[in-house]
């Protein structure tokens, strides 16, 4: 797998160019047929972390050569992009700060703006010598494996964000390529939302406003005696016993929230990049501009995509090792040619496809 990535990643630069890869591998169609075509999992989970993988570990050796290098990965691996960043962005002689920003806030993004129940374990963060980048993150729901939930979804299924430094103009507003997951969830707080921008807008002046002012929201609204209360006037009472997802969080990060104060941020971002501000106090602002002040978010999943759930080993074929170690010597020979000046042994590379039996693709 690690040689056929390398192969198909030099190969793809060569032709087009660092960036154009990213672009690719920014789309989700893309990046799913570059799995299959790996020969790992069929649909699953593990043809993200096991692809990702398979890239870093082939371009990073020669990442100066790629013009191309992978930060971040699985696990504890994924805390370690911030340094890998740091390290390429120097061996490319680019300031790194504007790319370790991005790997942050993509992660944010996805943990805390967009509130879908899936908790990220994966993130890569793939970087150009011209400082663009795309991302990959990957979540799981938090239900135990196999368990349906309320919002209809069964624990343990995987979701894949993508993202495209291009095509970020905010980190608050509509940032992805897409996303991927095997079913929709019935509610979503998403925060990024082009319907969710007067919401956005209300936080920031929320946040800038009095924190008493805010403090006191937050607390009438938690409390079931001050929502029968509100009852009387603006019915949020009523409407947050109806919808349990319109339930005050318990816990807000009032520190971090004097911070931003302080600082009087000026949009909805900035809000989000703050330390401290994680799920719970973006919900309460969220719920706050609501019930208080109609500015209601978008509560509908962002998913666009979907794909069909299968097994492993062998479906819906057994990988043929033969035919993709060749398909690796060839690709690697082209790439060899070309750089000798013979381009026209680079459409051999794209003639690839009648070389590998047609039930292979």
């Amino acid at each position: 797998m690690v040689k056929l990535a390398g192969a198909i990643a030099e190969t793809f630069i060569a032709e087009y160019s660092p960036e154009e890869f990213l672009r690719r591998i920014s789309d989700p169609f893309w990046f799913q047929a570059l799995s299959c075509v790996l020969g790992f999992d069929w649909h699953s989970s593990g043809t993200t972390t096991v692809t990702c993988g398979a890239l870093k570990e082939a371009i990073n050796p020669r990442a100066e050569e790629f013009g191309v290098a992978v930060a971040g990965g699985k696990g504890k691996v994924s805390r370690k992009a911030p340094l890998e960043i740091r390290k390429f962005g120097s061996e490319f002689g680019i300031d790194s700060a504007k790319l370790e920003y991005a790997s942050r806030m993509a992660a944010k993004v996805d943990s805390a703006a967009v509130q879908d129940g899936h908790q990220l374990y994966h993130h890569i963060l793939i970087m150009t010598g011209k400082s663009k980048w795309a991302v990959v993150q990957q979540g799981l729901h938090a239900a135990p494996t196999g368990e349906s939930t309320a919002d209809g979804i069964v624990g343990g299924t995987a979701r894949r964000y993508h993202w495209l430094s291009d095509d970020v103009h905010s980190f608050a507003e509509e940032p992805h390529e897409g996303i991927l997951g095997d079913a929709k969830v019935n509610r979503v707080l998403d925060m990024t939302a082009g319907a969710s921008m007067e919401s956005r807008k209300t936080a920031v002046d929320l946040i800038c406003d009095n924190p008493a002012h805010l403090k006191g929201d937050w607390a009438r609204l938690s409390s079931p005696k001050d929502q029968t209360l509100l009852e009387d006037w603006s019915g949020a009472g009523a409407e947050v016993r109806k919808f349990p997802h319109l339930e005050m969080p318990r816990n807000v990060d009032w520190e971090a929230m004097k911070r931003l104060y302080d600082f009087q941020p000026r949009d909805y971002e900035r809000i989000i990049a703050e330390k401290g501000i994680g799920p719970a106090t973006v919900r309460a602002l969220a719920l706050i501009s609501e019930l208080i002040y109609g500015a209601a978010p978008s509560w509908k999943d962002p998913m666009k995509y979907t794909f069909a759930v299968g097994g492993k080993d062998g479906v819906p074929y057994p990988v043929d090792r033969r035919t993709m170690d060749r398909t690796t010597e060839i690709m690697r020979k082209g790439i060899e040619n070309a750089k000798l000046g013979e381009r026209d042994k680079m459409d051999a590379v794209k003639r690839l496809r009648r070389i590998v039996p047609s039930e292979q693709w």
